[in-house]
């Protein structure tokens, strides 16, 4: 590799999205865009945050000793916290740029991180909208989903319910039994049209609404799916009144505790753009 790595650590030139994916994003509440970042940026990339995820990983429990949740992934958060050429790519100008692009706004700040490993044999990921979490006061939140190795439909690819965002939050259900069975049978319903990629490489990431029903199937294959998340937000949100525990527990721990009504704009929740 002729590249020097601090040149591939960078990450801060900008993509210019073709407008179908701008579409497809503010009309489905989702989309996919190839090559984000590239193989060689990836062969960088994918020991840091794969390294970091096992040193900062919890979980400790066989996969037959946990509930739904825990089978579906090993979830570790906020990674940039923990390691500077983690919180490089989290702070990464380049994918921030596509996410302020896809949402229509000028300026974005950071949410939190997540690295979503699920493993060989993990369980399937049910039916849910991730801003069910969230106690923010605003639509225009978007998850970057990116493969750090090549995936496939046995692996548990993200799957969507395409236009299902449009009226925010259905059901008061956390990522759960209960969630997969009430937002199955919503989906189902509302005649919401089912997307997911058959394969997607490593760089490859999807883009995807807070409000955006969501799931993916458990990982069959004999690998692990190693994914790395970035929530991203449109500068100027607010803090809102918490709907329920979780988003009692993020306004403490994701926002710092900041004022409800407030601006989301604490130490954790940097302008990235």
């Amino acid at each position: 590799m002729n590249t020097k790595i601090s040149d591939l650590l960078l990450l801060d030139d900008l993509i210019e999205l073709p407008e179908e994916s701008i579409h497809e994003f503010r009309e489905k509440g989702h989309t996919l865009v190839r090559g984000v970042l590239s193989k060689d940026e990836m062969e960088v990339y994918r020991p840091i945050i794969v390294g970091a995820a096992d040193r900062y990983n919890t979980e400790k429990r066989k996969l037959e000793d946990r509930d739904t949740y825990g089978k579906a992934f090993l979830q570790i958060m906020n990674l940039w916290q923990l390691d500077a050429d983690v919180k490089r790519f989290v702070f990464a100008r380049r994918m921030a740029k596509i996410a302020a692009d896809l949402m229509g706004v000028e300026n974005v700040r950071l949410y939190h991180d997540q690295a979503l490993f699920k493993e060989a044999g993990g369980g399937p990921t049910p039916w849910h909208q991730d801003q069910y979490y969230w106690p923010i006061d605003t639509n225009n939140t978007v998850t970057m989903w990116m493969p750090l190795v090549d995936i496939d439909v046995d692996m548990g690819m993200l799957t969507f319910a395409s236009n299902s965002y449009t009226k925010g939050a259905v059901f008061n259900h956390e990522i759960s039994d209960e969630s997969e069975s009430a937002f199955d049978d919503y989906v189902k319903n509302n005649n919401f049209p089912i997307s997911r990629a058959k394969t997607m490489q490593a760089g490859d990431a999807t883009w995807h609404r807070g409000f955006t029903i969501h799931n993916a199937p458990g990982n069959n294959s004999d690998k692990m799916r190693e994914v790395m998340t970035v929530i991203y937000i449109a500068d100027g949100a607010r803090i809102t009144p918490y709907k329920n525990d979780w988003q009692k527990n993020d306004h403490h721990k994701w926002l710092m505790g900041k004022p409800i009504g407030g601006l989301i704009d604490s130490e954790l929740n940097p302008k990235l753009l």
